[in-house]
């Protein structure tokens, strides 16, 4: 039975770290079934290598693939490939619901939000006005089946071969055998959306790397893309301890590798911060104007921490948006608050 499964959740990079706890559970519950999984070019990197994944297929760049003519026939073409017997969608797109549909996929599992989950021979109904996690909303897909969700978890395995790469990369800039401290000041930029207000000031990051260096007598790592080049700037201005410069030099893997050799990750609410927390690593992740009851790491609770202050945010999380009035100096965490989180994970 369901011997032949796939996931389709193709966007963000963090939503699609969120759906590997339904990964697990899926696994757990058909041990020997075929699991692909259909993700777009910007997360289905991170998910190529998974153990529990037999392959993961690239759609293209689109955040919802089903939400073009051509790409929602690209889809189907991809699912009536696979002769799949049950089609799973942690997704309220209700269009990627329509391409399981229409490539014939007998059993069919989504999110059926605010009845956007007609197309789905099982339902998994969730309340857009209740606050949860999004990774517990997505294992309500696996509930739907009837499968256990204990100790479901996000979890993306470092490879060996990440793991090597990052290990070179730190010998080519010098590191030493200090502990070592990641910073990512920036993010907040996917293919889905811009919300750079998720940045807390990059002159914080540096001021607590400072501080987390002291206690530590550790090493910073500074990394980002081309897109954080602004915040990476401003950090490079202010941090008092020298720093290994390793922006736009990592694959997202071997971000999540490098993450899982250092003593403390410390990010935006981002999918690279998500990504980290997944492969290992002890994350402090700030939060803003988006809410950590929502997209907190999603990882046993020893492992990561949020800095939050909690202020009034929009009903339906950062797909409404960030609050036009947000203001960091005045709602955000200060560097105090955030050293008080990160003392818990030294």
């Amino acid at each position: 039975m369901n011997h032949r499964i796939v996931i389709v959740k193709p966007c963000c990079i963090g939503d699609v770290v969120f759906a590997t706890p339904l990964l697990t559970a899926l696994r757990r519950g058909y041990p020997d079934a075929h699991i692909d999984w259909i993700a777009g070019t910007s997360a289905a990197g991170i998910v190529r290598e998974h153990p529990d994944l037999a392959a993961v297929m690239d759609s293209g760049p689109l955040a919802n693939l089903a939400s073009r003519p051509l790409s929602l026939l690209h889809l189907v073409r991809l699912l009536r490939r696979g002769h799949y017997a049950l089609a799973v969608v942690p997704d309220r797109s209700p269009l990627l619901g329509i391409a399981t549909l229409l490539a014939g996929i007998p059993q069919r599992v989504g999110l059926d939000s605010a009845g956007r989950g007609f197309a789905y021979t099982i339902k998994a109904p969730i309340d857009p006005g209740v606050v949860r996690h999004e990774a517990e909303i997505y294992l309500d897909v696996a509930r739907a089946l009837a499968l256990s969700t204990e100790n479901c978890w996000a979890h993306i395995p470092v490879s060996a071969s990440a793991l090597a790469q990052a290990k070179s990369i730190l010998r080519e800039v010098g590191a030493s055998q200090q502990p070592l401290i990641v910073i990512h000041p920036g993010g907040g930029i996917n293919p889905g959306m811009v919300m750079t207000q998720k940045r807390w000031p990059a002159e914080n990051f540096a001021a607590l790397a400072d501080r987390v260096a002291d206690a530590l007598d550790g090493q910073i790592a500074l990394i980002g893309a081309q897109s954080d080049s602004n915040a990476v700037t401003a950090f490079k201005g202010a941090i008092k301890h020298s720093v290994l410069d390793l922006t736009n030099r990592l694959s997202l893997l071997e971000t999540g590798a490098l993450a899982s050799l250092a003593a403390l990750y410390i990010s935006n609410d981002t999918g690279a911060g998500h990504l980290a927390a997944a492969s290992g690593a002890k994350v402090l992740m700030i939060f803003g104007p988006s809410d950590p009851h929502r997209y907190a790491p999603f990882v046993p609770p020893d492992r990561a921490r949020v800095a939050w202050r909690a202020v009034s945010l929009p009903e339906r999380g950062v797909s409404d948006g960030a609050p036009a009035d947000f203001d960091w100096q005045r709602d955000g965490v200060s560097v105090d608050e955030a050293w008080i989180e990160a003392q818990q994970l030294l």
